[in-house]
């Protein structure tokens, strides 16, 4: 049975979501599903905004096929090849042989990589940003957003609707319940936080990039944001979303306030650490966000690390190294280009001292990161002679959140 909603005349929303799926790109959890959206415009011409994942291709094909209602489709664009968004490109091909292929140069560089069949007679390659193709009531302009998050990424504007089809940008994980615009949805409650870690571990390490596609977007009036995850924005609604991404791409926190993340073999780091916090909450220090590394997958961490101004990592010497899961999350940090942060070091060790070492020289890869007190390292366990260097910590800790 189709599943679609005309978002605007004659343009059609025809993706659909995956609430099976356990892992994102095989590596980042999903318990409420993620959406694939595609978007249908059936005009004079007719055209298909990108295709979806591999999962929903039964659906996605019976939407095509409602919308289109026995006409052909004269253009496929490709924003993005990545397999979540291109794996129905064949079928597409197969389905409507005479189909126009619209996609940037390096997305046809990328297409004999993933696909063995011959569109030289089909394609149509933007070479210049600005280029247009008039569908009759409506028309299609495309510009390059590359590394956001894939060199050969581009985005499509139809310029009589002022509506921007964005690739990854702005998008989410989460899947869709029939409510497809995000003020339809409880988006601070249900959506928000996983727009931040969408955007944090995929797009993350683009800041630069993202920033130089809002200032290219900038000059377009834009009335409609539709991204191939998550839900689509209203005009009244945009300004919310870009504000967030100019944060999130800055590298800037949204908001004041601490993340505890930790490594704890027996208990006794965990003890420092809530030790720790305990003493800023009574200083008044609010919305304190507290992780334990071997159990909370990396994105949701990284994500509240991107939020929020200031963190506190503590892990013990493990085989004299650092604790392999902070040392895990502190490289996905590194690799995503994080900077710009306050941070307290806490380590524990029993017959070698490394953590401590190892926290600070990899905290040192980050840019801009300033390390906020005089690193702690216990000894097995905090013992009450010691509290006075805990609480010269909280002092510290505090004293930096009041400055900013």
């Amino acid at each position: 049975m189709h599943s679609v909603q005309e978002i605007s005349p004659q343009i059609f929303w025809v993706g659909g979501s995956d609430r099976r799926l356990e892992l994102f790109e095989n590596m980042f959890p999903l318990p409420n599903g993620v959406s694939y959206n595609s978007y249908l415009i059936s005009d004079d011409k007719t055209v298909l905004l990108d295709t979806v994942d591999s999962s929903i291709t039964k659906l996605f094909i019976e939407n095509i096929k409602h919308v289109l209602a026995g006409r052909k489709l004269d253009y496929l664009v490709v924003n993005h090849i990545e397999p979540d968004h291109g794996a129905n490109i064949e079928e597409i091909i197969r389905l409507y042989p005479e189909v126009k292929i619209i996609a940037s140069k390096t997305t046809f560089k990328f297409f004999d990589q993933y696909f063995n069949i011959d569109i030289s007679s089909n394609s149509i390659v933007i070479e210049k940003e600005g280029t247009e193709i008039l569908l009759g009531n409506h028309t299609l302009s495309f510009y390059f957003a590359p590394m956001v998050h894939w060199p050969e990424v581009m985005v499509t504007y139809e310029k009589s609707q002022g509506i921007l089809f964005s690739a990854d940008a702005f998008g989410s994980f989460g899947a869709l319940a029939g409510n497809i615009f995000a003020d339809e949805t409880d988006f601070e409650n249900v959506f928000l936080d996983e727009a931040r870690r969408y955007y944090t571990n995929i797009v993350g390490k683009y800041g630069r990039q993202v920033q130089s596609a809002l200032k290219k977007l900038s000059k377009l009036e834009i009335n409609m944001i539709c991204s191939v995850h998550g839900p689509i924005w209203h005009k009244k609604d945009i300004p919310y979303i870009l504000d967030k991404y100019n944060y999130w791409s800055l590298y800037k926190p949204e908001k004041k306030g601490v993340v505890f993340a930790y490594g704890s073999m027996y208990g006794n780091t965990e003890n420092v650490m809530n030790a720790l916090a305990n003493k800023l909450a009574q200083k008044g220090i609010k919305d304190i966000r507290m992780y334990d590394v071997s159990k909370t997958h990396p994105s949701y961490i990284i994500s509240d690390l991107w939020k929020y101004s200031h963190m506190v990592i503590g892990a013990p010497t493990y085989n004299l190294n650092l604790y392999y899961p902070m040392h895990t999350l502190l490289h996905e940090l590194t690799a995503l280009g994080f900077k710009n942060r306050k941070v307290s070091i806490i380590g524990n060790h029993t017959w070698a001292s490394a953590a401590v070492k190892e926290m600070k020289a990899l905290i040192g890869n980050m840019p801009n990161i300033e390390i906020i007190g005089e690193p702690i390292d216990t000894t097995s366990t905090l013992k009450a002679e010691q509290e006075n260097k805990l609480d010269k910590l909280a002092d510290d800790i505090y004293k930096s959140l009041n400055e900013l």
